[in-house]
């Protein structure tokens, strides 16, 4: 496995916010580049005789995640201290952002490993750089993105199952991954791989919880689709959130991803009305303690 990912022996030059891991002997060798995204880049690296990956987060200057401020709504932080700098903006307070941020990925793994999702097994956060698993194929190369990937009907409806099970075990640990796709998915020999979830939001106190959810199933079950069909019919997002607020759902919910849409249309006017109503009561309320006031 070590030959087929590491290629020829060629030297790569050591990333600047690598070098300090490489001095403390956590990692001994950069062996090649990974990928670049939008908010990391990842690299190969040797750790001993292990081959893993170490995920260097951008600054939020230079990462490109869109309104970020969406999934970090209801993110809890427990120091008083950083929390009030966190809000003021100051350069302590950034700081402390990033560090939340990159955190939120470490924790998003192992709270996730524990529920039953498969994901790569984290490693540690040093200054920034996440080194984990390395998720390779049955010949010890890379695995490849699932939009990468073909398959049989039969396969993208067990996969795809498989997903919505994954949905369903980070909804019960209180987590909607956010940024769900085929292109956040790897696939090895025992199937699909969740990554990327420095996003990752608290499904009880993010108000963006269940549209993430929704376009999180959305994005697999259209990718799924292009190879069964029949899945593009399915309502599996709001078959799950309606169990998950009725307190119904638990991490091995059998799914029908069938669901009765409400296709009945607002009536404006009945609401309109009750409102007005409300707002009478609430003149009238106060009209009486004014006179109540007047009298004493």
């Amino acid at each position: 496995m070590l030959k087929s990912i590491t290629g020829d022996s060629t030297q790569v030059k050591i990333p600047k916010r690598l070098q300090p891991l490489v001095d403390d002997g956590l990692v001994d060798e950069v062996v090649r580049p990974l990928m670049s995204g939008k908010e990391a880049d990842v690299y190969v690296v040797r750790c001993g005789s292990e081959i893993r990956c170490a995920k260097i987060y951008k600054d939020a200057v230079k990462r490109s995640f869109k309104k970020a401020a969406q999934y970090t709504e209801g993110r809890k932080v427990r120091n008083s201290r950083r929390a009030r700098a966190m809000e003021k903006g100051s350069k302590f307070g950034r700081r402390q952002q990033e560090e939340t941020w990159q955190n939120a990925e470490v924790d998003a793994l192992y709270r996730l490993a524990r529920a039953g999702v498969r994901v790569p097994q984290p490693f540690g956060c040093f200054d920034g750089v996440l080194l984990m698993e390395l998720i390779t194929d049955e010949e010890g190369h890379v695995a490849p993105r699932l939009n990468d990937v073909s398959m049989s009907a039969e396969q993208a409806r067990e996969d795809h199952a498989l997903v919505m099970r994954y949905v369903i075990r980070m909804l019960c640990a209180g987590l909607v991954h956010g940024d769900l796709s085929e292109f956040n998915v790897l696939v090895d020999e025992e199937g699909p791989v969740i990554i990327d979830l420095p996003q990752a939001v608290d499904a009880s106190s993010n108000n963006n919880a269940q549209s993430m959810l929704a376009r999180d199933v959305k994005n697999m079950t259209e990718y799924y689709g292009l190879f069964s069909p029949e899945l593009l019919k399915t309502h599996y997002a709001e078959e799950i959130w309606s169990l998950y607020e009725a307190g119904n759902l638990h991490p091995d919910h059998q799914l029908f991803g069938d669901f009765e849409l409400d296709t009945h249309t607002a009536d404006i006017d009945a609401v309109m009305l009750e409102i007005k109503a409300a707002l009478a009561e609430e003149e009238g309320r106060q009209e009486r303690l004014r006179d109540a006031a007047q009298i004493d």
